[in-house]
Parts: structure tokens; C-alpha cells; sequence
């Protein structure tokens, strides 16, 4: 049986621009041109502006720039060309008499030069060719710098939006997850924290700045840290998210820019948490006979209304063990299948039905792999979850306090 021909690689096609004011150059590189086996379409420029007009409607694989023109000479052609369209691969046209302009021209970005009247069509075919795989290669390298880049910028937001949770109570897990909307971006404005302190009681918060990208993403930073040391410093309820909210108005760049958040405190001495929600959804609280919302007063998102601090406090009783679940709106505010519902709170808590996976990080990992599943990367916001386990002692009984034993078991995972 014989072997069929491996098919052929298609042949690259070219579109040139080339940027030259004498007639009789450009029809000599027109006839050369013709004489390549090159596949390409030709598009001729008089003028450096008319040229850099082309490139911002249209992009090209190729430009064959003369280095004297009537509004331009020299080699800021060449800047002028490649800040009209940094993509392109350019190749300088010289006279016999400027050999060195040409090799000047390499050091300012251009990928290769020919000289006038020096130029034969399996010449010009090669430069072509090898000018514009250059040029992919450049972009390819610059890509990969660029990756690189955003994989460490990503990694220092990562640390100050994510904290290793301050845990020293064996009774509570903390879990966390953070996603951001689009493949390769940048994490965007949500924020989750932990911390316990002196006085055993556990305090957490998530918190999701308006808008996305480094700006949110500083601001959300910012945030968290703040929220910590007030914490620890002893602020809560109000008092807290107005100095939050003074710390969001003076760091914020744009004044749009607003703060959703929720406060949880946990006192399990006492068996009760207490809930201040600031434009924010209320938790999830998962018990033995299943989930359901917390209902909690809802009070306005920081920023919104500066000065108006309404956040009105919710206290809930807690079970002796239990689920407390806190996320922003990326988990919810995508697509429930592949028609225009979105997925909301109730479908949340259908997923959280069905889902049979237990241990907390493999049921977030589960949930979250069903929520972008149904939403097929329509919508692209940024999400975190904040999932709260605990086994607490009977209500009267002492809870180990921040600081204590170097035995106490701390137990906060985020990715």
C-alpha cells in the first residue's frame, strides 16, 4: 500500500508596504518583487505620514522603508514606523553611499537593510522571509517576558490579598480560594482575611473594590491590610468599616471607586457570630440540615455615601459545629447553562445541594469547577471564596486565644 504524500505546509502570504517617494525605486521593487515566488499584496507609500496612517487602519507583515523621504530622513523613520504598529517588521532601503545607515538601522529596531541597486529578487525574497520570522520571534520572546512578568506580579498581589489566615484555635479551618476572571490576568480587587485575637474570639472579612486590574488590585490590597491591624488593633463593627471606608476615599484613584465587604466576627464561647454586611451578600451557613443564607441586615458599601455609616450588626447563634461560606459576586454572577440565566444565589445553593465531594478544599475545588463549567467563560469577574470550619467546645468552655500554645493546630489554605 503505498503512503500518501505528507501534505505541504501553506505558503505564508505577505502584505508589504513599501514606503518610498521616487517612482523609479518603487517600480524597481515592484519588478522584484514580481520576481520572487513570494505570495504577497504591495502597498506603496510616498510619505512617512501616509505610511504610518496605513499601518493604523491596517497592519502589514512587511514594511520596505527608504530612509529620505519628504517628511522624514534618517533613522527616526524607523521609531516612527514602529510606534505606528510594533508588530511589523521593518526593512531599511539605503543608497550605495550608506552602508552605515543601514547598520545603525538594526540597532534601532529594524530587522534588516538592503542596499539599492545591490538587490536581487532571491535577495529581497530571502530578507522578506526572515525579516518577518524574526519579528515573530521577537514577539514571541517579548510574550514570554511579558508572562513571566504578570506570573510575579500576580504572585505579590496573590501575598497581600491572600494572607496565611492567624489562627491558633484548633476548632476553626480556614479555607480559600481565589480566581481571577480571565485566563493570564491579574487578580483583581477581592480581598479575604483572617485573624484571631487575644480574646479568642476569630474575625474574617471579604471584600470585592469595584472595577479590575492593578489599580482594584492595590486598592483591595490595601484594604485587607488595613482591615488587619484595625483588628488587631482592636476596632470592630462600625467603628471599623468607617475607618475602612476613610481609608478607601483617601487611597482610591478614581472616585467611583466603591467597597463591597462583609465583617464576621466569631465568638464561640458565647455560640454566636456577629454579621455586618456592607453591600455585600450575606453568608452561607451549612449545618447539619444543610445550607441556607444567613439572614443579615444589609447596610450600604463603603464608599458609596461616605459618611452616612449605616451597617447595622446581625448577631447569629451557632451550631457546636458548622460551615460559614463567604464569596463575592464572581461565584454567582455567571451564566447558569448555555442560556442567558444567570446563575444567582439560588443556583448557588443547588450546586451546594448536589454536590456530594466533602472535606473543604476538595468541596470548594468541586464547586467552583461546576460554577465556570456552567458559565462557559462568558462572564469574566474575578472570584473568592471564604469557607469558615469549625468544632467548637461547649458554649462556657475556654477557647484557646491568639498567642497561646505552639501545639494549637493552624489550619488556612488559600490558592
Amino acid at each position: 500500500m503505498t503512503t500518501p504524500p505528507t501534505p505541504l505546509a501553506p505558503v505564508a502570504h505577505h502584505r508589504i508596504l513599501l514606503v518610498e517617494d521616487d517612482a523609479g525605486d518603487a517600480l524597481l521593487v515592484t519588478e522584484l518583487l514580481a520576481d520572487t515566488s513570494l505570495r504577497y499584496t504591495l502597498v506603496w507609500h510616498k510619505t512617512l505620514a501616509d505610511a504610518c496612517f496605513e499601518l493604523s487602519q491596517r497592519a502589514a507583515d512587511c514594511v520596505l522603508l527608504d530612509l529620505h523621504l519628504p517628511d522624514a530622513a534618517g533613522l527616526g523613520a524607523v521609531a516612527e514606523i514602529q510606534r505606528a504598529d510594533a508588530n511589523t517588521a521593518v526593512i531599511v532601503l539605503t543608497g550605495l553611499a550608506e552602508g552605515q545607515a543601514g547598520s545603525e538601522a538594526l540597532a534601532t529596531g529594524a530587522q534588516d537593510y538592503l542596499v539599492k541597486g545591490k538587490v536581487e529578487p532571491e535577495l529581497l525574497q530571502r530578507a522578506v522571509r526572515y525579516a518577518v520570522q524574526r519579528k515573530q520571534v521577537e514577539r514571541a520572546g517579548a510574550d514570554l517576558q511579558a508572562g513571566r512578568l504578570r506570573a510575579q506580579e500576580n504572585a505579590r498581589l496573590e501575598r497581600g490579598l491572600l494572607p496565611q489566615p492567624l489562627l491558633t484555635t484548633p476548632a476553626v479551618t480556614a479555607t480559600s480560594r481565589y480566581l481571577p476572571g480571565r485566563e493570564s490576568a491579574l487578580l483583581g480587587g477581592d480581598f479575604l482575611d483572617v485573624v484571631q485575637t487575644d480574646d479568642g474570639l476569630v474575625h474574617a472579612v471579604i471584600g470585592d473594590v469595584s472595577g479590575h486590574g492593578p489599580d482594584a488590585a492595590a486598592l483591595g490590597v490595601c484594604l485587607r491590610i488595613a482591615w488587619r491591624a484595625l483588628t488587631l488593633g482592636g476596632h470592630r463593627g462600625p467603628e471599623l468599616l468607617r475607618l475602612l471606608e476613610r481609608m478607601l476615599v483617601a487611597e482610591r484613584s478614581h472616585p467611583d471607586l466603591f467597597t463591597t465587604c462583609t465583617l464576621l466576627t466569631l465568638d464561640f464561647a458565647a455560640r454566636r457570630a456577629t454579621v455586618h454586611l456592607a453591600g455585600h451578600h450575606e453568608p452561607l451557613l451549612t449545618t447539619g440540615g444543610g445550607t441556607r443564607p444567613a439572614e443579615a441586615a444589609h447596610g450600604v458599601a463603603l464608599g458609596i455615601a461616605p459618611g452616612l455609616d449605616q451597617w447595622p450588626a446581625t448577631v447569629l447563634d451557632l451550631p457546636e459545629r458548622g460551615t460559614l461560606t463567604l464569596y463575592t459576586d464572581g461565584l454567582i454572577e455567571g451564566h447558569a447553562g448555555p442560556g442567558r440565566e444567570r446563575l444567582g444565589s439560588e443556583g448557588l445553593l443547588r450546586l451546594l445541594g448536589s454536590t456530594s465531594v466533602t472535606g473543604p478544599d476538595a468541596h470548594l475545588d468541586a464547586l467552583i469547577g461546576q460554577v465556570r463549567e456552567l458559565n462557559e467563560e462568558r462572564h469574566t469577574d474575578d472570584l473568592a471564596v471564604l469557607r469558615l470550619d469549625w468544632d467548637a467546645p461547649a458554649p462556657g468552655a475556654a477557647v484557646p486565644a491568639a498567642g497561646g500554645s505552639d501545639d494549637a493546630a493552624v489550619s488556612g489554605r488559600g490558592r
